[in-house]
């Protein structure tokens, strides 16, 4: 149940007035959409009937109050959409009895546990003990927010059972904390201290358990329970009649609610619910709802009129209160007193400039009565605008007079087509013509009775026989032949001329749509609206001209993608596409094509390739529908041997997949759901990465490492701008397109498999844990900068010529490993400076790890001089092949740097910053004699034995093997683990 606030509660009326007032309003209520204030309340006051509001959507202000307690046990958020003093979401101020023994002892908030903006203020509240008790930085958002807690009442113990802050002196007063006491993997609030005990991120307040059903309350909208970040959207487009049309299963945003209908006297402005248009809208009714349109121009506004004793005529003090008028409740009155000043009232006469205000006004109420008007206009055309008067309250039985008024020559009332009531009064102006060619009758109910003069200049020859209100074909009643703009013309711009025409239902020259083409010497369009073109400008959606096809537009059952064809027409994509792509070429099948959905019948399989965490990959071919090409393709099936997921119907995740585009990605060239899913993609010949560097280690020269390590990094880049997280990098997932190229695959399978939970069983052997992080093993938590921690995995199985890592350890014991700050050893080729971008990957605090960026540019550093960080015994040259791979490696290296600068990327200088290291006990620092010395960071002493860095807080270590000088270490651990 939602109820509004109102206002006058702080202000209006006696104690018990308010009290009733609060009590039928806020009774059974759950969410204020607006505003609690209670003030001046007495003791004896029974609140309980507030014990049923969780969310108030503004501030609370409890102030000058006498209850021992506020009942509001219930409340969990406080959304401070508007703040008290513009600063403060919650105030208590003055809540106890001058001279006297009652006051606020108790806030009774059991139950808040955030507050989604602005800060706290309890202030001067005599017998209120328990508030510096309460861990308000567990319930503000906003850090920065101020919480201000002065002249209180002296501070009580909390119960023993509470353990911690609390809201009173029982033990069923204790403090709900849902945020400083979360795991740090949670990203928001959460119901426990594990890190898989975290809510969901749409929830606000707090939760039962980790789906978006589990909130105590939603930060954004509730849908039907469930928080989302928007409310289903209003409009779909229809397939069949080509637009975007209302959608059914619509929901609208009222307050943090999406519903059906807007309640009783809301309206719906787009997608909300809102007690009023905005001032560029109108209030329009459209089948029952009442809808906020653009006013297409200037909006209703009603204004007073004159003619009362204090308002009698329009003058210099009145007349800016006619801005922007479109109706005139009343008349209108121009006298002497008002036009030429009343020195009597001290009234200024009336400068005619402002008299424009009135072209704004189209409608008047009772009468218009010119009396008097400046000498220097000719005309009223200032209510060139005017449409109708009511004449609902008459002037002798008149409704329009003009009298006396020596400088009109013409009345300019072009607009004015309907006289409701009375009759038109025009006499005594002495220059006025063309009125007595206006048909009065046309105007007129039949009890009307106009007043005409002699007779004066004739209309303009592109009037129609009714008359007109002055010269020129813009004064006519109406138009012999056409009309644009109110001005009547011989002829619509049918054939000829700028800006072609179609003549509307009453002789309109209207403007044809933007997306029609101009035709020379025939018609360019028969309507309005873009399908009533004879030919499209750009291209044509069913019966409309558009400027592009609809490219994952909402539709019915999905969004909709189309094509232009040869013809100019979008026609849909066929439904093996994911996006909006043309169809391919005959001749380039298999080259172009993004993931289609396929049919099993479409593939077979030849030969098994091998098996991985997630399944099985074999040698196939595809055989398109309808077509006999066959396409060497490799075929990965994914199975669930949980049982819990099944791949009949295609996910966004898929389409996701499928439309990644990269030299450096694998592509995905189609899906074929089933029970298990079956994945196609490109057939790598030359297989992994991995098996090439333990086939062909003797022949690996350094620049054809380096480059490979700045191609990974550069496609996981690309991975990460598409919000693609690998989770299972490794060298056994990288592929050689060619000699000096590789690809990643294999991107994205955990999530097809585990989407809500992200979970990895990890008691099966061929979960990957050796290339995760620590902070993947413990939390489940996967995010790119996991995928960093195993690039460098990925790049120390590189440089260690394939070798397992941790390879005498079993599986469940590396994250112990781990924990104790111990890291993979130095591989034997790698200089410190290599060495040390893969610590970098491994820190403990992720958003120390370098990102992808950086490492392509890092790597891309390197390659320019690969002898000086990689030293392979036996390489005295570039490579082996002067005359051809040494040519080849300059190319490639080029080709990078080329595309690296093309982004714009930053470089990092000669390295980046100094890290905070995990070094292992088996690296040997008799290598270092192998390094230039100048390259050498920190001057070490060589021991047999290896350093061990321990990197938990900031500190200086010296370990078994001494340094000359300490390494300060500046990670921070969330999980510090000592020894």
């Amino acid at each position: 149940y939602v109820c509004p606030r109102d206002s006058q509660l702080l202000v209006t009326g006696s104690s018990q007035t308010q009290y009733k007032l609060m009590k039928d309003m806020y009774s059974g209520c759950e969410i204020v959409m607006g505003n609690l204030e209670i003030t001046t309340m007495e003791h004896w006051r029974d609140f309980t009937f507030l014990q049923s509001i969780r969310e108030v959507t503004g501030y609370i202000l409890i102030a000058i109050n006498q209850f021992s307690r506020l009942p509001l046990d219930q409340l969990r958020i406080i959304r401070g959409t508007t703040l008290y003093e513009e600063r403060f979401a919650l105030s208590v101020l003055f809540n106890y009895q001058k001279d006297g023994q009652h006051g606020l002892e108790e806030l009774g908030l059991t139950h808040l546990t955030e507050i989604l903006e602005g800060g706290v203020q309890i202030i001067q509240n005599k017998f209120l003990s328990y508030t510096p008790q309460v861990n308000w930085l567990d319930i503000v958002k906003d850090g920065a927010s101020e919480v201000i807690i002065n002249e209180n009442g002296p501070e009580q113990p909390c119960d023993e059972a509470c353990a911690g802050p609390c809201w009173g002196s029982r033990n069923d007063t204790c403090q709900i904390l849902t945020k400083t006491v979360c795991a740090p993997q949670c990203n928001g609030r959460c119901f426990g201290r594990s890190p898989s005990e975290c809510c969901h991120m749409e929830c606000a307040g707090g939760c039962t358990g980790p789906l978006d059903t589990d909130c105590f309350a939603c930060r954004n909208f509730n849908n039907s329970g469930s928080c989302m970040p928007q409310c289903p959207q209003t409009l779909i487009y229809n397939k069949h009649t080509f637009k975007l049309e209302p959608n059914p299963s619509a929901k609208y945003q009222y307050g943090s609610i999406c519903v059906a209908q807007c309640p009783t006297n809301f309206v719906v402005d787009g997608s909300s619910c809102v007690s009023s248009c905005p001032p560029y809208k109108t209030e329009v009714e459209k089948k029952g709802v009442k809808w906020c349109e653009p006013c297409g121009g200037l909006c209703p506004k009603a204004c007073k009129g004159t003619g009362t004793a204090s308002r009698q005529t329009v003058d210099s003090q009145n007349i800016d209160s006619f801005i922007n008028c479109t109706k005139i409740q009343g008349s209108l009155h121009f006298l002497v007193t008002g036009i030429k000043g009343d020195p009597y009232n001290n009234i200024a006469a009336l400068d005619p400039e402002k008299l424009k205000i009135f072209r704004t006004v189209r409608e008047i109420t009772d009468i218009l009565s010119i009396q008097s008007w400046p000498e220097t206009l000719t005309d009223l055309s200032v209510f060139s605008n005017l449409t109708t008067i009511q004449g609902r309250t008459l002037f002798r039985g008149y409704s329009l007079l003009v009298m006396r008024v020596p400088s009109l020559t013409s009345l300019g009332l072009r607009s004015l087509r309907r006289i409701n009531d009375g009759g038109v009064y025009i006499t005594g102006n002495r220059k006025l013509c063309y009125h007595h060619t206006v048909n009065w009758t046309r105007l007129f109910s039949s009890s009307s009775r106009p007043q005409r003069l002699e007779e004066g200049h004739m209309c303009d020859p592109l009037c129609s026989s009714e008359g007109c209100w002055g010269p020129g074909p813009d004064q006519c009643m109406s138009c012999k032949n056409y009309n644009r703009g109110g001005t009547c013309v011989h002829q619509c711009r049918f054939l000829t001329g700028e800006g072609r025409e179609f003549a509307g239902p009453k002789g309109e020259c209207m403007p044809c749509h933007s997306e029609c083409e101009v035709q020379e010497g025939r018609l360019t369009c028969t309507g309005p609206g873009a399908n009533t073109c004879v030919v499209c400008a750009s291209l044509r959606d069913g019966p409309h001209c558009v400027s592009s096809c609809p490219e994952g537009v909402m539709g019915e059952k999905g969004l909709i993608f189309k094509y232009p064809n040869q013809q100019r027409r979008c026609e849909p994509c066929h439904l093996n596409c994911t996006q909006g792509l043309e169809p391919l070429d005959p001749g380039e099948k298999g080259v172009k094509v993004h993931a289609r959905i396929l049919k099993v019948r479409e593939l077979r399989k030849i030969k098994l390739l091998g098996t991985g965490v997630f399944g099985s990959i074999h040698k196939g071919i595809w055989i398109p529908e309808g077509d006999s090409v066959k396409i060497p393709v490799a075929i990965k099936t994914i199975h669930d041997r949980t049982g819990r997921q099944t791949f009949h119907e295609i996910t966004d995740h898929m389409l996701a997949m499928g439309s990644l585009d990269h030299q450096y990605v694998v592509r995905l060239l189609g899906v074929c759901p089933g029970a298990s899913l079956q994945l196609v993609t490109q057939l790598s010949t030359q297989g992994s990465l991995l098996e090439h560097i333990r086939h062909y280690r003797d022949s690996l020269d350094p620049q054809r490492l380096l480059n490979w390590c700045v191609q990974i990094a550069k496609g996981m880049y690309y991975l990460e701008e598409h919000r693609m997280v690998h989770r299972n990098l490794a060298a056994r997932n990288i592929l050689l397109k060619s000699d000096y190229m590789v690809q990643i695959s294999d991107y994205g399978i955990a999530d097809l498999l585990y989407p809500d939970d992200k979970k990895y069983f990890y008691n099966e052997v061929k979960t990957p844990i050796k290339w995760m992080a620590l902070e993947s093993i413990l939390f489940r938590r996967y995010t790119h900068q996991s995928d960093v921690w195993s690039y460098g995995v990925t790049v120390w199985e590189m440089m260690s010529y394939g070798a397992e890592p941790y390879s005498t350890m079993r599986p469940q014991e590396v994250p112990d490993l781990l924990e104790k700050g111990e890291r993979l050893s130095q591989p034997h080729i790698c200089t410190i400076d290599v060495y040390m971008v893969m610590v970098k990957c491994w820190m403990i605090d992720e958003n120390v790890r370098p990102t992808f960026k950086e490492l392509a540019n890092e790597f891309t550093r390197m390659a320019r001089d690969p002898p000086r960080y990689l030293v392979i015994k036996g390489d005295c040259s570039p490579s082996d092949s002067p005359s051809d791979e040494s040519h080849h490696r300059v190319t490639e290296l080029d080709h990078m740097e080329a595309g690296l600068e093309d982004q714009d990327e930053e470089r990092l200088g000669d390295g980046m910053a100094t890290p905070p290291l995990y070094l292992s006990q088996a690296r040997s620092l008799s290598r270092l004699s192998r390094m230039e010395s100048h390259r050498v960071r920190a001057h070490l002493r060589h021991r047999s034995r290896c350093i061990h860095f321990k990197l938990y807080g900031a500190r200086s270590f010296s370990g078994p093997c001494d340094l000359t000088r300490k390494i300060q270490v500046i990670a921070y651990s969330p999980y510090q683990v000592t020894s």
